[in-house]
């Protein structure tokens, strides 16, 4: 019998996008940005090709469990180029039975002939950023589509075959009002999606939406705002029967749930494909150069992408199943913490903020909203 692997993902990261929002700091690139530097989507798709067949030669046979193409907007390179990408993974590495494969959409830039031609391409989920039906939060994000495009999209999605559809909401945006977040959530689930993810605005250094508060524009976003908001959210989700299963996602059912994102909670192993994509086999982690142009010119002069890698120690990869496990439904395993850890989850669990259930302990709502603190504190040995 052949040796037993964890499960194996393939992240794939498309670098473009028709605008850049005011709130984004990921690696994306608008084409006026890109002008002149002879970077496209056909390049990038080349470039990709060739880091798979390098991929190879490193992992050898290994088939894919999940596939996860993120960006950036893989929807604005259309459904052709996303099925080619799917199509490569497939011959390259294969695909398990039953692998689970998404893509990320913005949906200005979707159709139903689109969502057709992914499920015919095999892709199994589509993840949807509709951020909020409020138009004027949207503004304030910079976000192009129209408050009720999202809502369509997903249904289009889900008439085409679908497997599982996800929402992406943004909450805290200031400005946003709590009958906003409620409009937003009626949208939602209106859609009739199966699995959504909400995140707390973060005010990054370097993006538009930085320096608009830094010049007093806008204020900041408010923690306490930020804390009712997560409230009303799992409120509502769950009693419409979206459990959550991380801090910051709910599903319908277990089969809902990401599974491509489960295994980076879990210390999985994958490989990223593309612009600045991160990989992570067996303790080693690397990233690729960020620029698409370099990105390329790496793989065509027969290079590989990588810009560094790190090999994590003993005691980083103890803090990193630490503090992501914890986020999980699922719990933590007591036997990873050491004593004085132990010592601090009792203390966590007397303040409300873990519950024990067999060997595990598991965050409270109350918990939920101070995980890092938390984490901190079970890696610390100290109360939060």
């Amino acid at each position: 019998m052949g040796a037993v692997h964890p499960p194996f993902g393939i992240y794939v990261h498309v670098p473009f996008c028709a605008s850049r929002c005011g709130y984004c700091d990921f690696n994306t690139y608008t084409a006026s940005e890109l002008d002149g530097s002879g970077a496209s989507p056909d390049g990038w798709l080349a470039a990709v090709r060739q880091e798979l067949a390098l991929a190879a030669g490193v992992v050898g046979e290994r088939p894919v469990d999940t596939v996860f193409v993120g960006g950036g907007t893989p929807s604005l390179i259309g459904a052709a180029r996303l099925g080619e990408v799917l199509g490569a993974v497939r011959d390259t590495f294969g695909l398990v039975p039953g692998a689970e494969v998404t893509t990320e959409s913005n949906p200005e830039s979707t159709s139903p002939e689109f969502f057709d031609d992914l499920v015919d391409a095999g892709f199994t989920r589509v993840s949807l950023g509709m951020q909020s039906a409020a138009q004027h939060v949207l503004a304030v994000l910079d976000r192009r589509h129209t408050p009720g495009r999202a809502v369509a999209a997903a249904k289009e999605a889900r008439a085409a075959g679908l497997e599982h559809v996800n929402l992406d909401l943004i909450y805290a945006t200031p400005g946003e009002t709590d009958d906003d977040l409620r409009s937003s959530l009626d949208a939602v689930l209106d859609a009739g999606v199966d699995h959504v993810s909400a995140y707390s605005l973060i005010v990054e250094d370097g993006t538009a939406l930085a320096r608009r508060v830094a010049r007093g524009e806008l204020p900041a976003p408010d923690d306490d705002v930020a804390a009712t908001r997560y409230e009303m959210i799992d409120d509502r989700l769950s009693e419409a029967g979206l459990g959550w299963y991380e801090v910051s996602n709910w599903a319908r059912s277990d089969d809902a749930a990401c599974r491509h994102n489960l295994g980076y909670w879990l210390d999985g192993d994958w490989w990223g494909l593309g612009p600045g994509a991160h990989s992570h086999l067996a303790g080693s982690r690397w990233w690729n150069v960020k620029h698409p142009a370099r990105y390329a010119a790496r793989l065509a002069e027969g290079e590989p992408p990588e810009a560094d890698r790190e090999e994590l120690t003993d005691a980083e990869r103890h803090t990193e199943r630490v503090m992501l496990r914890l986020r999980l439904a699922e719990g933590l395993p007591v036997d990873l913490l050491d004593a004085d850890g132990r010592t601090a989850a009792g203390q966590a669990v007397a303040d409300g903020l873990l519950v024990p259930e067999g060997d595990r302990v598991v965050l409270t709502r109350r918990g939920r909203l101070l995980a890092d603190g938390v984490v901190q504190s079970l890696l610390a040995g100290v109360g939060v």
